[in-house]
């Protein structure tokens, strides 16, 4: 069984944008995690844009994760992860090399396939599209 770590952001930039906050991310996660029986090692949350590469909590994240703290990550959606193509690019090389296992999304689906990468990619360029416009 995979262990997981529970990421939630919300924006800076753009409060009114957001569709919930980090208490609701938060909320949802742990009830979605309860249910889907994933241990949940630790919790990461961050108050930043996405929209550049170079946020430190979400790195240190990772950073955890290549060190094999952890196997797997729990988020509302790919765009809580990321909406640039650097960070984008570093989890689907991360899932590429297995140091990343599963990913788990109450709002989209994700199986570690070539299809479930590329819908992951997918969702990562739209995150990308909106914050471009």
């Amino acid at each position: 069984m995979s262990k997981f770590f529970l990421y939630a952001r919300k924006s800076t930039d753009e409060p009114d944008r957001q569709i919930l906050s980090i208490e609701a991310q938060i909320a949802e996660l742990r009830e979605f995690g309860e249910r889907e029986h994933l241990e949940i090692v630790q919790e990461f949350v961050e108050s930043q844009t996405a929209k550049e590469p170079g946020r430190p909590i979400f790195n240190q994240m990772l950073s955890l994760i290549e060190k094999g703290f952890a196997q797997g990550i729990l988020a509302w959606h790919p765009d809580r992860l990321a909406r640039n193509s650097v960070d984008g690019g570093r989890i689907i090389y991360l899932i590429d090399t297995t140091k990343i296992r599963e990913l788990k999304f109450p709002t989209f689906w994700f199986d570690a396939t070539p299809q479930g990468k590329f819908m992951l990619n997918i969702a990562f360029g739209q995150s990308k599209y909106y914050i471009d416009n």
